[in-house]
């Protein structure tokens, strides 16, 4: 694995675009094309504006939002997300009933469902008091 990118700003959503170009210019730079491009950009993109709306209290200190990308061998591409928020599990939320009329579904957890189905592997981990999502993507 090779280390390529990390930035840590305030769980804000005015920081959004300052997380989301920044990992899209690596992936990038590591040979992803528009397509993939654009799944990575969507998959990120609702992860962090979960972390930004639901993981923090008003009044919990200085919350953040921390993104490294990593390379994973030739056509791998890892993209951790950690806050320090409550913790939550993304992948413990079962699979929504996409087929199910709209007004018979439930709400939520489409954001979790699209992130799954665009990345190629989703992992959360809970360690020292943080969420730890990791987002594996290939070429």
């Amino acid at each position: 694995m090779g280390f390529l990118l990390e930035i840590t700003l305030p769980a804000k959503l005015g920081n959004l675009q300052a997380f989301i170009e920044p990992v899209k210019g690596c992936a990038k730079e590591q040979g992803f094309g528009e397509k993939r491009l654009a799944e990575i950009e969507l998959a990120l993109e609702e992860v962090l504006v979960n972390i930004f709306n639901y993981a923090y209290e008003e009044s919990s200190g200085q919350p953040y939002a921390k993104v490294v990308c990593q390379r994973d061998g030739d056509s791998g591409f890892l993209i951790e997300i950690e806050d320090a928020g409550f913790p939550f599990d993304v992948l413990s939320e079962g699979q929504p009933d996409v087929t199910a009329d709209i007004s018979d579904r439930r709400i939520g957890g489409l954001g979790v469902f699209l992130v799954r189905e665009l990345m190629d592997d989703v992992q959360y981990r809970r360690e020292d008091n943080k969420n730890i999502l990791t987002l594996r993507v290939e070429k």
